[in-house]
């Protein structure tokens, strides 16, 4: 066609062509293209720059479901994206507010959208707590950091890490729990999480549309049991992302490779269901058949979309929670943290307890195998605490005894009373027993209430788990169990582990005051020192922050195959040995959560341990012949450390 034209339209055709030609140059020249740091990061966690022009499409585009299926986990995981401007402001991960550089608001065309003051993180760091503490309410400064967090993910979680006494209560529970009954009221459209909802078709679509092809841990949850309020539906999905936030701040996950998933398959909720604002399906809960067939299909997926991710279950009913725990445990690399993470934070307790249980410091500590515990509760969380307890019991009496035929089970019918609503379970109280509690069921008659329960077995250990409405540790009960262990010149160990506050079976004021400040207290939700006869006394909060982190990054860096319970049982010894004599001295049967990073690498490293000793796992992040020392050294070295890169 060329040859066809006359001179003077070859002319006008040559400007053009040079036109575009320096068009092109102008835009290369001035152009800085930005890998987003979730997308392309060095080992370092630093940036990689990439001057490429390319367009990239959505990896799956174009692709039939078979080459889908074969290339899932390949997916490139270069997504190039040409951010200036306010793009990169928009952008979370890249987003620096007012810490962009001079240069890097010149060259990122910023000049002029920010105001002209360049500040560093820690003054960042510094106005934030200052907003932070004007917030009248804890629901206020629950919407202000989660404001930050879809602002700028680098400041939220130094914040988090640098305050984590303050934010913990803000960001997990208690707070959370108000934050997830107005989670559709409060919801803003910034994606955050994935949405499996039974009613949207084939899951694997769902999954590939997350735009992270490098996920290491999901926290998933189906709303049916959030903390002690019961069926939430889709306004749970506040658990998992507050939990992957913990995640982050104490085990040092890269924010952009965790991911919160909510599977709706509705609610039982009339609340919900009658709101015009509730964003979920108002379908009732499926039957257990349909259930199971609907995780399954999202299991598949996920395992589909990240193969190597690690799965926790987060807030399933009593009815379910056990359910895929036995389905998945050694299918996938998972755990429950209800269950496990629970019973690992309170054993930990236990240990450290047990140290300062004597009245007489002279006296030798009792072993753990010769306490009497009564749960409150026998929910899944509470027989997930009972079973790790009976299996420390069962390891603590082997390595005392070597010929001992004395198992788990054998300690699970002689040192444990559960009671539920109806009393204590036992084999002969005429109803039926869910399958998780059987194993506890004791033949002894039955007995209806907890005092009375207390007041003929008298324990050394009580615990609650229920979930219930406040105050089930009445004064008479905690002053009948103080005045038998004080006849038997013990301390009595009382836990009140149910959340959030509302839920607490009692304060740490009362437990301290009906017992005379003898008492060893601990709880699920936060309380404040309390000063008894002149001795302040510092209540340990159960948190299971202390170990899921811990457990989820040493088996994610050591790419353990399973998650085994002895893995939990290591993590609860070692974080015991983390409480120090202070703390103790204080009463308090927790270390500072401040230290929680060391805590983490050296829970992490257990676990490597222990996935070694168990053949899950060659070697720690790689390593093969590591010892502990190492290993610890190693973990801490890989955490993520929220702190500004250099883009130009």
């Amino acid at each position: 066609w060329y040859s066809h034209l006359n001179s003077s339209s070859r002319e006008t055709t040559h400007q053009i062509i040079i036109s575009y030609h320096i068009l092109y140059l102008l835009i290369l020249s001035n152009s800085i293209i930005l890998h987003p740091p979730y997308d392309t990061m060095t080992s370092e966690g630093s940036q990689i720059h990439n001057n490429s022009t390319r367009c990239i499409r959505p990896p799956w585009d174009g692709r039939t479901e078979s080459e889908l299926n074969e290339v899932a986990t390949a997916l490139s995981s270069e997504r190039l994206a040409r951010l200036r401007g306010p793009d990169i402001l928009r952008d979370p991960y890249l987003n620096k507010g007012s810490a962009f550089t001079e240069r890097e608001r010149d060259l990122l065309n910023l000049k002029g959208l920010l105001p002209p003051l360049v500040l560093t993180i820690e003054e960042q760091l510094f106005k934030t707590k200052n907003q932070f503490d004007q917030q009248a309410t804890d629901i206020a400064k629950y919407t202000f950091l989660e404001e930050l967090h879809n602002r700028n993910e680098t400041l939220y979680h130094r914040f988090l890490l640098e305050n984590i006494k303050e934010s913990l209560p803000i960001v997990y529970t208690p707070t959370v729990g108000q934050a997830c009954q107005d989670f559709s009221d409060m919801y803003r459209t910034y994606a955050r999480g994935l949405f499996l909802s039974k009613d949207k078709g084939e899951f694997r679509a769902l999954c590939r549309n997350w735009p992270q092809h490098d996920v290491d841990i999901i926290v998933i949850t189906d709303g049916s049991r959030i903390l002690g309020l019961g069926d939430l539906g889709i306004n749970g999905m506040g658990i998992p992302i507050g939990k992957l936030a913990l995640y982050v701040a104490a085990a040092g996950f890269q924010p952009w490779r965790t991911l919160p998933i909510t599977v709706d398959v509705g609610t039982n909720n009339e609340k919900y269901r009658n709101s015009s604002t509730y964003m979920g399906l108002k379908d009732d809960r499926p039957d257990d058949d349909e259930f199971y067939d609907v995780m399954d299909k999202a299991i598949k997926a996920i395992q589909w979309r990240w193969p190597n991710a690690l799965i926790q279950f987060e807030d399933f009913s009593n009815a379910h929670a056990f359910g895929l725990l036995e389905k998945y445990r050694n299918k996938t690399l998972c755990f429950n943290d209800d269950i496990q993470g629970t019973a690992a934070t309170v054993l930990a307790g236990l240990l450290a307890a047990l140290l300062i249980q004597q009245s007489d410091p002279s006296k030798a500590p009792l072993k753990l195998y010769e306490q009497r515990i009564v749960f409150l509760g026998a929910g899944s969380a509470g027989v997930g605490v009972a079973d790790l307890i009976a299996q420390g019991m069962a390891i603590e009496a082997k390595r005392d005894d070597p010929a001992t035929e004395m198992d788990a089970q054998y300690f699970r019918t002689r040192n444990f009373w559960l009671v539920d609503s109806k009393g204590v379970v036992t084999k002969n109280r005429g109803d039926f027993l869910q399958a998780h509690k059987v194993r506890f069921a004791r033949d002894d008659d039955t007995i209806s209430d907890l005092f009375s329960t207390v007041e003929k077995v008298k324990p050394t250990i009580l615990l609650g788990l229920a979930g219930r409405p406040a105050g089930l540790f009445t004064e008479a009960t905690i002053k009948t169990m103080c005045k038998d262990c004080t006849e038997s010149g013990l301390r009595p160990i009382i836990m009140a582990l149910s959340n959030p506050t509302s839920k607490s079976e009692c304060t740490a004021e009362q437990a301290y005051q009906w017992s005379g400040g003898r008492a060893i207290f601990a709880s699920g939700s936060p309380f404040g020192p309390v000063t008894i006869n002149g001795k302040i006394h510092v209540p340990g909060q159960g948190n299971n922050m202390y170990i899921f982190p811990g457990v989820g990054y040493g088996a994610v860096m050591c790419r353990s195959k399973s998650v085994t319970d002895s893995m939990f049982y290591a993590a609860a010894k070692e974080l015991s040995l983390q409480v120090s004599r202070e703390d103790l001295d204080n009463g308090s049967v927790y270390p500072d959560l401040r230290n929680i990073r060391d805590i983490t690498a050296k829970i992490a490293a257990g676990v490597c341990k222990v996935a070694i000793e168990e053949g899950l796992s060659s070697g720690c992040c790689g390593r093969r012949g590591c010892d502990l020392d190492e290993m610890v050294a190693v973990l801490a070295g890989k955490m993520w450390w929220p702190q500004y890169e250099d883009y130009v």
